[in-house]
């Protein structure tokens, strides 16, 4: 299986290391952890790459220095105690999920995450401490995509579910961790609501046609949803400072999009959001298999007054993956990041320039996270990734000039392991 050869496949074992050897210079402002969080089967098999358990990988940068790596397995309740996320009553256990696809940090806590359950809270060092809840509020799944509002502190995210009737639940935490708002939201059916896009007035939901699929559920090792030509696509706008009040639907083109790039409300009241957007997926065949579909920049402009959706592609070359500045989550970023092959991508979001970074032939970046300079959001900053080269089958995490992409990297640091390929991770700077 294609998810366990080759970078897919997982490592064996969790290792430390001290003072990494480094090309380059890293720039001393970067003090902190880049972590990446992503599949990593203990028993070296799983039925799909989706369903790996999480290992997080982190290197500490600090004084100019590669200081460490090290990598651990997310140890739920799945990994130690192989419980299972439905028992044979139909109960679901929201301890039992792989926690294999983001690692955040909100209140002080660091949390890894997987849509399916309850977050795992890491140590510094990257122990488990085990599941997180809000102190017992959260009664729901969480996205592995929560979005931090900047001007706030609050984080944002929601939980659906599969089999039970209440499909989507929109949560809050406040800046101090304290989770202050959960209110559900009726959707049609159960579809999967992988991310969702937030603005600085606006919450904006994606409920598109790949819909769970009881049968696929029941044989096991696939994606339990399919894509379904009946149910429609839409995105729903909530006003974030009337939490329970009405989701307005705007209908858009049936497609899927598993990452937004951001949103920002624009001058003329309209919002604005950017996406990779794929034409569709898990259209399942006779055989039971599906298609693969590549993603694309897509802009989508919401308009309240007419109550339609403007919806332009921005790109052709496929991507995957996008990021910006954490620090303009919800207002208008202007630039944008995406891995795409063997490149990382630049959009000037407001002329279409594009600026990319070529790492060569069989040197694979993954999703790079944005670690600013200074204090001023979109100002200078770097972007890091784990790269793997397929010609030595090693890792390297690679720091780039955001400002001047096409240029060599600022850095590479040569890892002790190869880093096998992830999902998503970010910068956790010392300083808060």
């Amino acid at each position: 299986m294609k998810h366990l050869s080759g970078n897919y496949a997982p490592v064996t074992e969790e290792l430390t290391a001290h003072d990494l050897p480094v090309t380059g210079t890293i720039p001393p402002e970067l003090a902190g952890w880049y972590l990446r969080n992503g599949p990593n089967p203990a028993d070296a098999a799983s039925g799909h790459w989706f369903f790996g358990d999480g290992m997080v990988h982190g290197v500490r940068l600090d004084g100019g220095r590669a200081v460490s790596y090290r990598n651990r397995w997310v140890r739920t309740t799945r990994f130690t105690d192989g419980t299972r996320m439905y028992d044979d009553q139909g109960r679901r256990d929201l301890t039992s999920g792989p926690a294999n696809t983001h690692v955040v940090r909100h209140a002080g806590r660091t949390l890894a995450l997987v849509e399916t359950a309850l977050p795992y809270e890491l140590t510094r060092d990257l122990d488990t401490l085990g599941p997180y809840d809000f102190d017992g509020r959260l009664g729901t799944a969480m996205t592995a995509h929560p979005k931090t509002c900047p001007a706030t502190g609050e984080l944002h995210f929601f939980g659906y579910g599969m089999a039970e009737p209440t499909h989507l639940t929109y949560h809050r935490a406040d800046a101090k961790g304290e989770l202050v708002i959960s209110r559900t939201i009726e959707v049609p059916g159960p579809t999967m609501l992988h991310d969702f896009a937030l603005t600085a007035e606006h919450v904006v939901f994606m409920d598109l046609p790949v819909v769970f699929d009881l049968e696929l559920a029941l044989t096991g090792g696939t994606m339990p949803y399919s894509w379904d030509d009946g149910y429609g696509a839409r995105l729903g706008v909530l006003r974030r400072d009337d939490p329970y009040g009405a989701v307005r639907w705007f209908d858009v083109d049936p497609c899927y999009v598993f990452h937004s790039l951001n949103a920002h409300d624009a001058p003329d009241g309209t919002l604005v959001l950017h996406v990779m957007r794929y034409p569709e997926m898990w259209r399942r065949t006779a055989d039971g298999s599906s298609a693969p579909q590549r993603a694309v920049l897509w802009k989508w402009t919401i308009d309240p007054a007419t109550g339609t959706v403007r919806e332009e592609q921005i790109d052709d070359r496929p991507g995957e993956f996008p990021r910006v500045d954490d620090r303009l989550t919800g207002l208008d970023s202007l630039h944008g990041h995406v891995t795409c092959g063997t490149s990382l991508v630049r959009y000037d979001l407001t002329t279409g320039a594009v600026t990319a970074h070529d790492f060569g032939p069989g040197r694979t970046p993954g999703e790079a996270a944005f670690a600013p300079a200074d204090d001023v959001p979109g100002g200078p900053g770097w972007l890091l990734t784990y790269v793997h080269d397929a010609a030595t089958d090693r890792s390297d995490l690679v720091v780039l000039d955001a400002g001047d992409l096409a240029a060599d990297p600022v850095a590479t640091v040569h890892l002790p392991a190869r880093v096998p390929f992830g999902f998503h991770g970010n910068w956790l700077a010392d300083r808060i």
